[in-house]
C-alpha cells in the first residue's frame, strides 16, 4: 500500500461512504451497493480500488464476496494526521482563551431612534 494510493482511494466520496459503512461491520457487495445507492458493478469497481489500496479485505462466503475494513491503513492515516490534529487543538484552545479574556459585549442591542 502506498500513501498516494491510500489518499487517492479515499478522495472519492463514494469510497468514503463505503468505508464509513464498513466501520459498522463486514458486508457483502450487494448490501454495500444498495446502502450506498450504487449499482453492483459500480460498487465492485470502488471496492477494487479500496482493496488495491489495502483499505478493505475480501473473503469468499459461499457465493458472496464479503468486504471488511483493514484497520492498519486507517491507523496509518490517524498517525499521519496526529500532528495536524494537535496543531488545530492548540490553535482552538488559544482562540478559546482569547475569547474568554475578551470583554463581554453582550449588552442588549440598541434600538434605532426615530
Amino acid at each position: 500500500m502506498s500513501d498516494s494510493a491510500l489518499w487517492t482511494a479515499l478522495a472519492d466520496p463514494h469510497r468514503r461512504a463505503v468505508v464509513a459503512l464498513l466501520l459498522e461491520r463486514s458486508r457483502p457487495v450487494g448490501e454495500i451497493a444498495e446502502a450506498c445507492g450504487l449499482s453492483q458493478p459500480s460498487a465492485s469497481k470502488h471496492l477494487k480500488v479500496l482493496r488495491e489500496a489495502g483499505i478493505v479485505r475480501v473473503r469468499q462466503d459461499a457465493q458472496r464476496r464479503v468486504y471488511a475494513l483493514d484497520p492498519a491503513p486507517i491507523a496509518a492515516l490517524d498517525a499521519w494526521l496526529a500532528p495536524y490534529r494537535r496543531l488545530w487543538n492548540r490553535s482552538l484552545d488559544a482562540l478559546g482563551r482569547r475569547l474568554d479574556e475578551a470583554p463581554d459585549d453582550s449588552t442588549e442591542p440598541s434600538t434605532p431612534k426615530d
